[in-house]
């Protein structure tokens, strides 16, 4: 009886980046890097290029830092500076490659430059790393690679790109002063409450004498805080934590976190006036590239960086599918501001929508930055006097036995 062998999967070759010396057929030393899943292979690649390779190093495992917007922004801009300057594109990765800083970007260049090189489009080496290039900037690498204009699209998406970075900028400058006086004072609080107030404590026990009531309710606190900080702590922590996950997790999170951004008197008008500059900068950059209004719909949700604009986004664009105008969608979906919409109605008129949604976005953007400025001038004085009640009511609590006692001698 005949037996069979039972074929068996094959197993996923793991890839790893290799660094490689050699000669090329000008006998110039040339090197360079190579993700592949052995030397053999990275040999084999490299003289079907017409390389004579000297050398070949498996790279070690250290990454480098992350990849941020910055490192992306940074090399769009200069993508686009050298293909306007007339540098062939396989050049242009590998000069922005070799050059860059960040060891994990130059290990991304390679990769997509490796693509190119076997004959993949740019836009489609892009779209194999969805978590760098999103939709948005695949859409428009893919119609300037049509339309013969890559170096124009590439030079609007980086002033797209460095305007989104320095409007996330302004917002976390806005936000990340305050929060961090708020942890410092909760801090310095913590650290009377836990340390100072029980030596106090001991001192007024030998007092024999009947205390304020200020200054017993602040013993009380410390009590409190020395019998359960460490729950308080780990307790904040996770709560912290929780949420944070939960706002990624959940669209209903997002949906209330975002719409209770938007409600406070001056932090909502500034994530308002934002968001409203990114939407209107993402549509302007998509739609100045030719794509279609309710195809460039799309990724302007996204792109607005809130769950309610998004939501709205989506209204406007089966509004406008079914023929009505932008401008009105926009006012019917009741979150954009009435200079927007009307701007927006004067470019569709005018048919100069494109031009129009980006002097909104440029109006917006500075409106942000007088925001930003005003919100800090606001807040500094605000918190030094809550701060300085805070801790005044404290140090006060803890003196009046030592004046009432001074009293009485």
């Amino acid at each position: 009886m005949a037996t069979g062998a039972i074929a068996r999967p094959k197993e996923a070759v793991r890839e790893a980046v290799f660094h490689w010396e050699g000669r090329d057929k000008a006998g110039r030393v040339v090197k360079g890097e190579m993700r592949a899943g052995g030397e053999s292979v990275v040999a084999a690649a490299l003289r079907r290029r017409g390389i004579m390779v000297s050398k070949i190093k498996k790279q070690s495992f250290a990454r480098g830092r992350k990849i941020s917007e910055k490192d992306l922004a940074i090399f769009t801009r200069q993508l686009a500076t050298m293909l306007r300057a007339g540098v062939p594109l396989l050049q242009c990765f590998d000069i922005i490659g070799r050059g860059h800083s960040n060891p994990a970007m130059a290990r991304l260049l390679n990769d997509i430059r490796m693509d190119i090189e076997t004959g993949t489009s740019l836009n489609q080496a892009f779209r194999k790393y969805p978590i760098y290039f999103d939709p948005l900037f695949c859409n428009l690498v893919a119609a300037g690679e049509q339309a013969g204009i890559l170096e124009t699209l590439l030079d609007r998406l980086a002033t797209y790109k460095e305007k989104t970075l320095a409007l996330k900028g302004k917002i976390k400058k806005a936000l990340f002063y305050p929060l961090m006086i708020i942890l410092v004072a909760i801090l310095i609080t913590s650290i009377i409450m836990i340390w100072v107030i029980p030596s106090f404590k001991t001192v007024f026990t030998n007092f024999g004498a009947d205390l304020p009531a200020p200054t017993l309710m602040v013993i009380a606190m410390s009590d409190f805080f020395v019998a359960y900080g460490y729950v308080l702590l780990f307790g904040s922590v996770g709560a912290v934590y929780f949420l944070i996950q939960a706002w990624k997790r959940s669209p209903k999170v997002q949906m209330l976190v975002d719409r209770l951004l938007l409600k406070p008197p001056v932090i909502g008008e500034l994530m308002q006036k934002a968001s409203v500059a990114r939407w209107s900068r993402t549509l302007s950059t998509t739609f100045a590239a030719g794509v279609p209004l309710v195809e460039a719909l799309d990724s302007v949700g996204p792109a607005s960086g809130n769950a309610v604009y998004k939501e709205a986004t989506k209204q406007i664009q089966s509004e406008v599918n079914i023929g009505t105008s932008l401008a009105q969608a926009m006012q019917n979906s009741g979150v954009f501001p009435n200079m927007a919409v009307q701007m927006t109605a004067i470019g569709e008129e005018s048919g100069s929508l494109d031009s129009m949604l980006s002097k909104v976005a440029d109006y917006y953007e500075r409106e942000v930055d007088e925001t930003v400025d005003a919100l800090a001038s606001l807040i500094e004085p605000m918190i030094m006097v809550v701060l300085g009640v805070i801790i005044g009511s404290i140090v006060i609590a803890i003196y009046l036995p030592i004046f009432k006692l001074g009293q009485v001698v």
